[in-house]
């Protein structure tokens, strides 16, 4: 005869496993507004610029934002990796901050 499921145990497993996630992406967000300099801002202003972000539609505005953020996480990973491991073949690649002037007025 087969064992009956325990659906509450399961239940209970998987609402901590959501709690589990729910907090680590909770830390992540935090850990991400300290990396990106964005902590300096106050509480308002942070909420005010990512409900703009949220409300954007456009797709060039939000392709341009991720190109600008892979490049952002791209710049930790080449100064967290070892100098052996970086392409010094290319030119010099620009500080996650520094965008061209025709870009940034895209993006904004």
């Amino acid at each position: 005869m087969r064992k009956p499921r325990d659906f509450d145990g399961e239940l209970k497993a998987l609402q901590d496993k959501a709690r589990d996630l729910k907090s680590r992406k909770v830390q992540q967000l935090g850990e991400l507004v300290i990396a990106t300099g964005a902590d300096s801002l106050s509480a308002d202003e942070l909420a005010g610029a990512l409900i703009v972000l949220a409300e954007t539609k456009e797709a060039g505005k939000r392709e341009a934002w991720a190109k600008r953020g892979a490049a952002f996480f791209q710049g930790r990973a080449r100064r967290n990796a070892p100098t052996t491991d970086r392409n010094t073949d290319g030119p010099p690649a620009q500080p996650s901050g520094a965008q061209p002037a025709s870009s940034r007025e895209g993006a904004t």
